[in-house]
């Protein structure tokens, strides 16, 4: 169900922004996916392809997943979200609030649970291509 409400969110500001800048058809939508999200992108094409209508019904989507890359405030260590070892629930909760990260993680090198996410957060509407 996440995969759907993100997929009505990007047609929905697709459109908008294909108005502001008078494009008569969309082409192509390059949208960026944080890997905290956790977005299952077989679903997410699925539902883009779905619900594509009007100026989009023969736009493309490329979707590139951004890997998650955690720094620690208290050592300064840097590592990706993917060397975690979390289990279901963990990343069900992340998946649908991404900022639980820091309950269910913490730093490998000091243990400190205070770090910043630098990528691989949101999703994001990096170009959209199409006439005018």
């Amino acid at each position: 169900m996440h995969e759907w409400a993100l997929a009505e969110a990007i047609i929905s500001s697709t459109l908008e922004i294909a108005e502001k800048e008078n494009l008569k058809e969309v082409m192509e939508v390059k949208l960026k996916v944080g890997e905290l999200q956790q977005v299952d992108v077989d679903i997410l094409e699925l539902a883009l392809s779905e619900l594509k209508t009007g100026k989009l019904k023969n736009a493309k989507f490329l979707i590139e997943t951004v890997k998650a890359e955690l720094l620690c405030r208290v050592c300064g260590h840097k590592w990706d979200f993917s060397q975690n070892k979390l289990n279901w629930e963990s990343t069900e909760a992340i998946h649908f609030v991404p900022e639980t990260i820091h309950a269910y993680i913490k730093c490998p090198k000091c243990g400190s649970p205070d770090f910043k996410v630098l990528e691989g957060r949101g999703v994001v509407i990096e170009s959209i291509r199409g006439f005018k």
